[in-house]
C-alpha cells in the first residue's frame, strides 16, 4: 500500500477571530482547534505530518509540543491555498503515495470519514479526490461543477460563480487526497486570474480535467463534519458539537449524565461506569473519574485523579490533585494543584488544601485551610485549623503523624511537627514540635471578673440619664 502524507494548513491570521494569537491554537472543548485536527489522524497508519504556518508560527509549534513526529513548513506571505500547499514541498522530497490535506480550523472531520476518503481515493485510483456535501444553504462555498455526465469538471468560488453555479448545492470541503507524483510541479502552474489574485487549489481540479486524469469525489451525509471556525461564534458552536460527541460516548460507555446539556467534560477525560454527574459540572484536561462516584452539582475537576466510589458534594473544586477510593468531600471544598487525599479521609465544608498529603482515613471536615502539609492516616483536624505555612519569604512544611487529634480553632505555625497520637488543646498556637502521645496546649490564661456584665449595664443607664 502507498504511503500517506498529511498536511496541514494553518497559516491564515483569522483576522475575523479579532485575536491576537494564531486563530488555530484557541481552546476549543480542551483543547487547541488544530489539535483536534492533529489527533483524528493519528489512528490512519499516516507516515508523515506536515503543518504549514505563517501567523502566530511560534503558538502553532507550541501547541502541537507534544506530537514530535510533526514536522512543520513556512508560507510566508500568503498566497492561497496552492501556494500554501506548495511550501511542503522540501519536507516531502523524494516520497510517493497520498497526500490528505487539511485545515488547522476544520477540527469536527472523523477518522471513518478521512479512511473513507483515502480508500475511495485509492480504489478508484485518482489523481484528485474532493470531499463534498449537499447544503440547503451553499452561501459561501465553492460549488462543485459537473458535465452532463455527471463527471466534476471544476469547482467554482462564491465570489467567482455565476448566478447558476451558485445556485448549486453541492459544495467544495476544501479536503482533498491527491496524488503526490507531480504534485508540486502542478502547483507550480497554478494561475491567479480570479477574484483575490491567489494561487487556489481548487484549480487543480480543472487542471486534471483538461489532461484527463481521474478526478473523484466522495460526498459525506453529515455536513457538520465540515465546518470550519473563523469566529468565536463558530468556536461556541464547535465546541457544542464536540461536547456533544463526548458526552454521548461517556453516556454509551456507562456514565449517567443527569443534564447533559449543562455537563462539560473535555475530549480526554476518561469515567468509570456508573458513576453519576449531576448538573453544571465541569471536567476538563486529562481527568481520570472512577467507577461508582457520585458528583454534585457545580463541582469543578480539572487535570485530577478521582478514586473509585468517591463523593464529591456541591461546588467542590479539585485541580492537578490526587484522590482515594471512598473519599467523600465538600461541600464548597477546594482542593488546589499538588493535593492528595487518601483512601477513606473526608474533607469538609469550606476546607482548602493546597500542596498538602492528607492520610487514609484522615478527617477535615470543616472550615479548615492546610497547605505544604503531610498529614498521616486517622487523623481529626478539627473546624478552623490552619497551617501557617508562610513567613512573609518562605513556604515552610507542616508534618501531623499518624492519629493526631487537632482542636478546633488552632494555629500550627510551620515548619512544626505533631507526633503520633499527640493531642493539640482548642484554640492553640502551636510554634514548636509536638512530642508523640503528648497533649499540647498553647492559649493565654483565661481571667473571669465576677459581676463585671452587672456593672458595665449599670454603667450604661447612669450614661443615658445625663
Amino acid at each position: 500500500m502507498s504511503e500517506l502524507h498529511v498536511v496541514i494548513l494553518a497559516a491564515g491570521k483569522g483576522t475575523r477571530m479579532k485575536s491576537a494569537v494564531s486563530k488555530v491554537v484557541h481552546p476549543l472543548a480542551g483543547r487547541p482547534i488544530i489539535e483536534h485536527v492533529v489527533r483524528t489522524t493519528v489512528g490512519l497508519d499516516v507516515a508523515s505530518t506536515t503543518v504549514v504556518v505563517g501567523h502566530g508560527a511560534d503558538d502553532v509549534r507550541a501547541a502541537l509540543a507534544a506530537y514530535p513526529a510533526v514536522r512543520f513548513a513556512v508560507q510566508s506571505p500568503q498566497l492561497g491555498t496552492g501556494h500554501a500547499l506548495l511550501q511542503a514541498e522540501a519536507e516531502l522530497a523524494g516520497r510517493r503515495g497520498t497526500v490528505l490535506l487539511l485545515y488547522g480550523d476544520v477540527p469536527l472531520l472523523t477518522a471513518g470519514t478521512l479512511r473513507d476518503l483515502i480508500a475511495h481515493h485509492r480504489t478508484h485510483d485518482a489523481a484528485l479526490t474532493v470531499l463534498t456535501a449537499t447544503l440547503g444553504d451553499p452561501y459561501g462555498y465553492g460549488r462543485i461543477v459537473r458535465d452532463s455526465d455527471g463527471r466534476i469538471t471544476r469547482i467554482v468560488e462564491e465570489r467567482d460563480a455565476s448566478a447558476d453555479e451558485r445556485a448549486i448545492r453541492e459544495i467544495n470541503s476544501g479536503i482533498y487526497a491527491l496524488d503526490l507524483d507531480g504534485l508540486f510541479d502542478d502547483l507550480r502552474h497554478l494561475a491567479t486570474d480570479n477574484a483575490q489574485g491567489e494561487y487556489y487549489l481548487t484549480d487543480l481540479v480543472s487542471a486534471h480535467h483538461r489532461r484527463g486524469r481521474r478526478i473523484e469525489t466522495l460526498c459525506i451525509d453529515d455536513a457538520t463534519e465540515l465546518r470550519g471556525i473563523n469566529t468565536r461564534v463558530d468556536l461556541a458552536e464547535l465546541g457544542r458539537v464536540l461536547h456533544d460527541r463526548t458526552r454521548r460516548m461517556q453516556m454509551l460507555h456507562g456514565v449517567t449524565l443527569e443534564d447533559p446539556a449543562s455537563t462539560f467534560i473535555d475530549a480526554d477525560v476518561t469515567i468509570g461506569e456508573d458513576t453519576i454527574i449531576a448538573p453544571g459540572v465541569t471536567i476538563s484536561g486529562r481527568s481520570v473519574i472512577g467507577t461508582r462516584c457520585r458528583i454534585h452539582a457545580g463541582t469543578r475537576i480539572t487535570d485530577s485523579t478521582i478514586g473509585d466510589d468517591v463523593t464529591l458534594l456541591d461546588h467542590t473544586l479539585v485541580l492537578d490533585s490526587t484522590v482515594g477510593d471512598g473519599v467523600h468531600i465538600g461541600p464548597f471544598a477546594h482542593l488546589r494543584p499538588g493535593s492528595q487525599v487518601g483512601p477513606r479521609a473526608h474533607v469538609g465544608n469550606f476546607v482548602e488544601l493546597k500542596k498538602t498529603t492528607l492520610g487514609p482515613g484522615s478527617k477535615a471536615n470543616h472550615l479548615a485551610y492546610l497547605g505544604d502539609a503531610t498529614i498521616g492516616a486517622n487523623v481529626n483536624v478539627g473546624a478552623g485549623v490552619i497551617t501557617c505555612n508562610y513567613d512573609g519569604t518562605t513556604k515552610h512544611r507542616t508534618t501531623i503523624e499518624d492519629g493526631v487529634f487537632v482542636g478546633s480553632d488552632s494555629q500550627l505555625v510551620a515548619p512544626v511537627t505533631i507526633g503520633a497520637g499527640a493531642y493539640v488543646g482548642a484554640g492553640s498556637t502551636i510554634t514548636h514540635d509536638v512530642p508523640a502521645g503528648a497533649l499540647a496546649v498553647a492559649r493565654s490564661h483565661q481571667t473571669n471578673k465576677d459581676g463585671w456584665a452587672e456593672r458595665r449595664a449599670a454603667d450604661r443607664q447612669k450614661d443615658k440619664a445625663r
